[in-house]
């Protein structure tokens, strides 16, 4: 198959990969936050009442730092609502609504305008750039369709690039490598766990991961590690980047990581306004404090989002690849993940970092927690690569138990099975089992 050089691709036009200097951009983003405002106090009840409360009014917000005065907005107030009652629009200018799984109780319901939906795909088409994507690609595209915004959301991003999108959705794992095989697409769009079953379907067909024609990969939907990153780049040659989205704020495509870079990723400054908080306190934190990132969308018509609280937990950078972007450093976990084991705050991630480093296990592990006593417990299932013989499998979850204990400050027991038998997921990996008993 003839490829084009990179060289020989048409650009990207600019206005997808912003050059603005940072005065322009803050100057855009407070007339754009001044209409969003306006139109959730004008046209949703629900702000209404929460700014009123607050003793807050529209014309109050002069400047960027007048929005510390709002409200925030969490999945509560969106589920309290359902399932259009968050809408600024009549419901008949609604194009499109997408909602969560609803797994923990009401669905959240999201509604896009025709002008939602180009905003959204003009900034996946800037993401996959960024990513190191290019027009006359082929994408191979397994996110989920649907209700999930991953799989329309990126398939549109890869139309207004002008690429050729392959809309595979998840699962089928064997016709998905097929069609890698078959279709050789340089850019795939997936999960990160979901992206190592399709490795392993590879490797038991005979065929070597480096030596198909993916060379990008754009991974999200889930946190995912530096660890992952060598994981999949050691396997396939590939470039393993992060993009960042939810489905409550838009979808993916809020935040992107650069291909040259590899170094955070660079939130769309021109279309929603980031802060990060402490998450107890909910004081708002100085660019490079880890906490809770809170979003504001400022472009947004059928459904606009004031300091939504994402649960998801980072820090504000400079930016480098899009040097008036701010970036946001990978997200190492969510308030709402936090295991806390025997009074020591522990994360899926950070568990995965350990898994990895052994080279004898395979990536795929789950964190079982139980409360048999007054203690929460905290039991880790990995399996090896292959089949172990009773002592070395002791000795790995010897080795492991050690170095959690040494590296994250609590006790776990670590439980070695049998190889393929911890359950692989087609779309966002389940890393964390919660038995103990509900109150």
């Amino acid at each position: 198959m003839t490829t084009e050089s990179p060289e020989s691709r048409p650009a990207l036009p600019d206005h997808e990969i912003p050059t603005v200097e940072v005065d322009e951009l803050r100057r855009t983003q407070l007339e754009r936050l001044q209409r969003t405002v306006r139109a959730a106090y004008d046209n949703v009840s629900h702000y209404r009442a929460a700014f009123e409360a607050n003793g807050f009014h529209p014309d109050d917000l002069r400047s960027l730092e007048d929005v510390r005065a709002l409200p925030f907005t969490t999945k509560a107030d969106l589920r309290a609502n359902y399932p259009f009652g968050m809408f600024a629009v009549p419901r008949e200018q609604v194009v499109r609504v997408h909602a969560s799984s609803g797994t923990t109780g009401r669905p959240t319901v999201v509604g896009y305008t025709k002008a939602d939906i180009d905003t959204w795909a003009d900034l996946m088409a800037r993401s996959i750039r960024l990513a190191g994507g290019h027009p006359g690609d082929v994408v191979h595209v397994a996110y989920g369709y649907g209700l999930f915004t991953g799989g329309l959301g990126a398939h549109y991003g890869v139309e207004r690039l002008g690429a050729t999108v392959v809309p595979v959705s998840g699962g089928m794992t064997e016709r998905q490598v097929q069609l890698i095989r078959d279709f050789q697409p340089r850019v795939i769009m997936v999960t990160p766990s979901y992206f190592l079953s399709l490795l392993d379907e590879m490797e038991r067909e005979g065929i070597d991961p480096a030596a198909t024609s993916l060379e990008v990969g754009i991974f999200g939907a889930e946190p995912w590690t530096e660890s992952m990153r060598r994981e999949i780049e050691g396997r396939t040659g590939m470039d393993a980047v992060d993009i960042y989205g939810l489905s409550e704020v838009m979808g993916p495509g809020v935040a992107q990581e650069a291909a040259t870079t590899k170094d955070g990723l660079h939130l769309w400054e021109d279309h929603f306004y980031p802060e990060v908080i402490d998450p107890i306190t909910e004081e708002v934190l100085p660019d490079g404090e880890v906490g809770e990132l809170v979003l504001t969308s400022l472009t947004k018509q059928a459904m606009p989002v004031i300091r939504y609280r994402t649960r998801d937990l980072t820090r504000l950078l400079p930016g480098t690849a899009v040097p008036s972007m701010r970036r946001m450093e990978k997200v190492t976990g969510r308030t709402d993940d936090l295991m806390i084991v025997r009074g020591v705050n522990v994360f899926p991630t950070q568990i995965e970092e350990h898994v990895l480093a052994d080279a004898r296990l395979s990536p795929y592990f789950q964190c079982v927690v139980t409360q048999p006593g007054r203690m929460v417990e905290l039991t880790v299932l990995v399996e090896p690569l292959t089949r172990l013989d009773a002592g070395a499998a002791e000795e790995i979850e010897r080795t492991l138990e050690a170095t959690i204990k040494a590296r994250l400050g609590t006790t776990c027991r670590v439980d070695v099975r049998e190889p393929g038998s911890i359950e692989r997921s087609i779309g966002k990996a389940r890393r964390i089992v919660d038995e103990r008993p509900s109150t």
